[in-house]
Formats: structure tokens, sequence, C-alpha cells
């Protein structure tokens, strides 16, 4: 009973509350209201949260009864702390005017050692009155319930959300219902990787199969199962021809330097011959992802007939954001609306008939770095920034061809290593240059240019779900803007994008 359970009723920062409990030390798990439901009659957690959400507490005609006659610790936040307030006979009013961002929260008894804060705040409804037996703890300054106890127990509701970083002293106020429902910290590097290196163990002797792309969390992923099943993993790199100059030489690295069997799969002409041409950028994410299947599949199947035996499973590098936006309460009824395609290795099981393996489902990617320093590896691998399955192929807008890719590998390569330099690549999340399929005129010695564009795009996130552009150095910009259009040829203009995310994605396709 030292877990926390979070119930997600579809708040947008749901992964937030998990995240900042991880972090003190607690380890904090996602439900859905129903797996949650189904688990309260198993066993109990520490502490039960219920998250936010974007619905109204008067549509909701689910039974609640199992969330509160369980003994155990609950905190409901937002749409949380609106559902105790109907289920023990408080009123909650729906909102006509609500109330949106920060707001200034005042204690109306004494429970944290700070008396007021500021805390973001994103509800219509609010709890007029409470039910009986409940006190007031906290209120905004226009006069709303901001925070509801039931006396002498350990069932609270906040109404604003002290996981995001608007909020004030929000990390310390989730620290202090921890606290006290008794809870241990008791999730550690230590521990982590001994439930990662828990589920790497029902392999056996049997032979693995991993998909290897170089990044944090294959490497990571692979180097863990290494760890426990040595020789009998395979990792397979494919090459489809849309790779940074950098990531060629990182496989390299990791051949020499790492105990991985790590064998390169060359399929450029393959990819090329079959992107020839096509534009539309949806379409270039299918041929990439159904060709990466059909080339690995096809060498696999040579590999195994020429060595005398058969893989059972394949190992992924699938996280918890992965798994948690696979079940959200947003995708429910097959209503959601694609903004791209993400390219994985998802068909892959299906036709090759392989069980999964996927050690680090259930942690962040800050976790994931963690779990690699733990296991030794070097920093720098580590902290390599991501880069997406169709690689290059979405950084060229419009049609791809050898030139473009060309152009594209070289400014990347300018761009990384005047970040390396300048001590700037760490400092943030994610780099990368696009190709503009305009011309502009420009001037190249004395005579007059009429080239293309490239984009630099720089971010600062924490795990790729929200953006914002990065304030690097003038002088920086200056140096990769001038190094770029001197060396790459055919590029007569560099632009910087200032777009944060949202409204726009990270990549441009």
């Amino acid at each position: 009973m030292n877990d926390i359970w979070i119930v997600d009723f579809g708040s947008q920062y749901t992964q937030l509350i998990a995240r900042i409990y991880r972090e003190l030390g607690f380890k904090s798990s996602i439900f859905t209201i129903k797996d949650s439901l189904k688990a309260l009659r198993e066993k109990k957690p520490g502490l039960l949260i219920l998250s936010g959400g974007p619905q109204s507490v008067f549509e909701d005609s689910n039974d609640y009864t199992l969330f509160f006659n369980q003994d155990i610790p609950v905190l409901g936040i937002c749409y949380g702390m609106q559902l105790i307030a109907q289920y023990f006979g408080g009123k909650v009013k729906k909102g006509k005017i609500g109330e949106y961002g920060k707001s200034r929260v005042l204690q109306t008894q004494k429970i944290f050692s700070f008396t007021s804060f500021n805390a973001w705040m994103s509800h219509s409804d609010h709890v007029e009155v409470l039910p009986d037996g409940f006190s007031k703890i906290l209120e905004s300054e226009n006069g709303l319930v901001a925070g509801i106890k039931k006396d002498d127990t350990n069932l609270w509701g906040l109404q604003f959300h002290p996981e995001v970083i608007h909020t004030e002293h929000g990390k310390d106020i989730l620290a202090y219902f921890a606290e006290k429902s008794n809870l241990e910290n008791t999730w550690k590097a230590k521990s982590i990787l001994n439930e990662c290196l828990e589920t790497v163990s029902q392999v056996g002797e049997e032979k693995v199969l991993c998909a290897f792309s170089g990044g944090v969390d294959s490497l990571v992923a692979a180097t863990l199962a290494h760890q426990k099943i040595g020789s009998n993993l395979y990792c397979f790199f494919v090459d489809h021809g849309l790779l940074r100059l950098q990531d060629l030489d990182h496989i390299e690295v990791l051949k020499k330097e790492t105990n991985l069997n790590i064998e390169i799969i060359d399929a450029k002409k393959e990819f090329l011959s079959l992107l020839d041409g096509v534009d539309d950028p949806e379409q270039k994410r299918k041929i990439i992802g159904k060709t990466f299947i059909e080339v690995f599949d096809k060498k696999v199947k040579e590999y195994q007939i020429s060595h005398n035996f058969k893989f059972s499973y394949l190992l992924q590098g699938t996280l918890y954001p992965d798994v948690i936006e696979s079940t959200s309460p947003h995708k429910k009824d097959g209503k959601s609306v694609t903004i791209k395609s993400h390219h994985n290795v998802g068909g892959l099981p299906e036709k090759m008939n392989l069980k999964l393996l996927e050690p680090l489902r259930f942690l962040f990617k800050d976790e994931v770095r963690m779990m690699g320093k733990e296991l030794g590896l070097d920093e720098k691998w580590l902290n390599r920034h991501p880069f997406p399955g169709p690689g290059l192929g979405i950084r060229i807008l419009g049609a791809i061809d050898k030139e473009k890719i060309r152009q594209v590998q070289l400014s990347d390569q300018i761009m990384f290593e005047e970040l390396v330099n300048a001590d700037f690549y760490n400092k943030c999340w994610q780099s990368l240059t696009v190709h503009i399929p305009q011309k502009t005129v420009g001037v190249k010695g004395d005579g007059r240019a009429y080239e293309e564009v490239i984009c630099v795009r720089i971010v600062e996130s924490r795990d790729g779900m929200t953006a914002t552009w990065s304030h690097i150095p003038y002088d920086l910009l200056d140096k990769i803007s001038s190094r770029i259009t001197n060396e790459v040829s055919g590029i007569t203009r560099v632009v910087y994008d200032i777009t944060s995310k949202p409204p726009g994605t990270i990549e441009w396709e």
C-alpha cells in the first residue's frame, strides 16, 4: 500500500502528477476509470488521486463507491474535487463564468507553511455548498472554494492544478499529501532498475530481436536486456538513407564501445526509390513505415535461416507516455484527430509472430536517462536529442531527392557542431534543420544567387508534449547561419523558427 494511483479523467495534466510524485520518490501509476475500479477490488493504493477532466460532474453517471469506502487516502484535483463534493451530498454549481489561469489562493485553515500562493485554475463548474462533515481549507481570490477536507479523514480536494509549473509551491503541495498518507520514498534508481530487469527475466533462454535506432530509449532497453540475456539479443539497425551524419557515426561508436551485437541493414536504395517524387507528408511517413517493416522482416527471415534459430521476442523502447496516450479518455470512441502518423515498429510483432518485450513501458524519458546512468552508459549517448523514425524524410518539405538530403545532413551537422562547441547542446531539448523548397534571391561572390532556404529549429521541452523555442545567443545563431550559407551549396538563406508547441509541432511535417 505504498503506491500512488492516479485515475485519469482526461486532464491534459495527468502525466505531470505522476512525474512529480516520481521525482519525489513515490511510485505512481495512471489508471483509466474502468481499470482503477477493477484494481480496487483486488488491492489498495497508498494514495488515490482523482485527476482533472474536461467534462462536467452533471454528465457523469458512474458509481464511485469503491473510491470512497476503502479506507484509503483520496485527493481530488479540479474535476476530482467536484466529484468528491457531489458524491458526499454537496452542491456543485454549473459555471457560467469560468476561472482560468493564475489565481491567488488563500488558506482558511493552517495546512501549508505558506499562507497564500498563485495557483493555476482551469474550471467552469465549482463547489458552491460543501457536503456535511467537510471543511473549506482554501479559497481563491474570487471567493470560490479552492480546497476541501473531510473532517478527521485523509480525504481532500483541490480546485486548482498543483502539478503545473504555474502553481507556486506545487511540488510541496503534492508532497504534503504523500506525507499525510504515510508513504515511503521507495522509487529510486536501483529499485527502478531491478523492476525493469525483472521484466526481461521472463525471456529465459529465448532469442530476442531489437529494431535498434541508437536513440536513448532503444539503447537503454537493449543494454538492460543484454545484462540479463547477453548474446541472445540481436540488434538490427536499418539505414534508410534519411539519417543525420551524426547518427551513422554514433552507431559505429556503439558497435565499438558496447557489448551489443549490432548489425547495420543498408536499405538506402529501397527507401529512396519508393520516396522518389512523393511530396505529401502523411504518404512519406506511411511509405517509410511500411518499407521499414518489409526490409526488417526480410532481413530477419534470412538471418534466422542462415543461423538456424527463431526469434521469440521483439524488444521495444516503448515509454509510459506512449502507453498512457493509447488509453487516454481523449481517444475514446476513436474520434481523435490525426495530427501526424507516428513511425514505429508497431506492425512487426503481428507480422513476425513475436511476443513484445517492453522493459521501459512504465518509465518517463528522464527516468530512462536515469536508468542509463545506473547501467553505466556514457552521458553523451543518453543526452542525444530525439530523432523521428522517418528521419530527414519529414525535414525535407515536398519531394525528397539526394541533393536535398545532402543539404539537410550538412546543415544539421553544422548546427550540431556549433551547439556542442558553444556548450549549448545539452541546454536544449531538440535541434533540427528543415529544407524549405522556396527559392530566394541572394548574393554570392560578385554574382546573383537564386537558391533555397534552410530553417533552423531549436526548442526547449521536458517531454516533447509542449515546447518553447530556444532563446539561443545571437552570435551562435550568426555562426550557424554563416557556416550553412558558406558550406552548403544551393542554400542562400537561413531562417530561425520561433514557434512554440502548441500551436506548432516540433517537427515541420
